[in-house]
């Protein structure tokens, strides 16, 4: 499969040699040099050494035939997804709370499979949102784009906010940091604890409003990516999420009160930045 991809260098940008350009899309090693080695990618239709500038508004031609992906493949749910964004490259859904992202074997009923439906081919993974937790999940079309989208992650540019509704408002200050290692329940598979041995796990949170039975909605941003690092932490503080069946002792049959809400990034093979809302209707706390 050939892959190509066409942008303009950046009016703002300094002038770069081609290799740090491509170094700037997080285009990895291995790829760069095949590019070098087969004179995949031209600066105004004609090839440049490496060491050569691109100047602000040049164009650049990527072409990518050297890409292989170990993924499994998702067969179709015969579902449409909920899709809230999409390009040639991307697509990002509201995946519905109760549902897993991907599946295990024989499994045709995730986020996943209802993509493959969508796209009448099968997508591929970039990140994963709890079962519980319903909000918008990034979904990759090609594999061309996955190792940038997972550089992203972890480099931080590909940054994921979530609306959780809280009980015991009281405990919480209006901004916080919660920086508590995170490691697995030794005595229940299922769940995750506050361990000074885990991993090292960062959350931000804003108070956004309190309301009267002393519960709060509250933003989150992940520093770090855990399983259920939100919900571990903000149990750790004493303020679990509203319907955690795992980490909150008043679960009282209630859906998880926790939502992806905002996804921002920049799209692979350019310098255009993405931010994506859940639509306000479809927040579900």
């Amino acid at each position: 499969m050939v892959y190509n991809f066409t942008l303009f260098y950046p009016k703002n940008l300094d002038p770069l040699p081609v290799n740090e350009v491509l170094r700037k899309l997080l285009i990895p090693r291995k790829w760069r040099h095949y590019l070098r080695f087969e004179q995949n990618v031209t600066i105004n239709g004609k090839y440049r050494y490496f060491n050569e500038l691109v100047k602000p508004g040049d164009k650049i031609d990527i072409v990518l035939d050297q890409i292989d992906s170990m993924q499994q493949t998702y067969p179709a749910s015969r579902r449409m997804p909920d899709v809230i964004y999409e390009d040639d490259n991307l697509l990002i859904i509201n995946k519905k709370k109760g549902q897993k992202t991907h599946p295990n074997l024989n499994e045709t009923d995730t986020a996943l499979n209802d993509c493959a439906t969508y796209l009448g081919s099968s997508p591929y993974i970039v990140h994963r949102l709890d079962m519980l937790t319903g909000g918008l999940l990034l979904v990759a079309k090609n594999p061309a784009v996955v190792p940038i989208l997972n550089r992203e992650l972890t480099t931080k540019t590909f940054h994921r906010e979530y609306l959780a509704k809280v009980i015991h408002a009281d405990k919480l200050k209006k901004n916080g940091t919660i920086d508590l290692p995170i490691s697995q329940d030794p005595d229940d598979q299922r769940k995750r604890m506050v361990n000074k041995t885990g991993l090292h796990a960062v959350t931000h949170y804003e108070l956004l409003k309190k309301y009267s039975d002393n519960t709060a909605l509250v933003k989150l941003t992940l520093k770090t990516g855990r399983t259920h690092q939100i919900r571990v932490h903000l149990a750790a503080i004493g303020c679990p999420i509203v319907g955690d069946p795992l980490y909150n002792p008043d679960f009282a049959g209630e859906n998880l009160a926790l939502d992806a809400y905002e996804i921002s990034l920049i799209k692979p093979f350019s310098f255009e930045k993405l931010h994506v809302k859940l639509p306000d209707e479809k927040i579900e706390l």
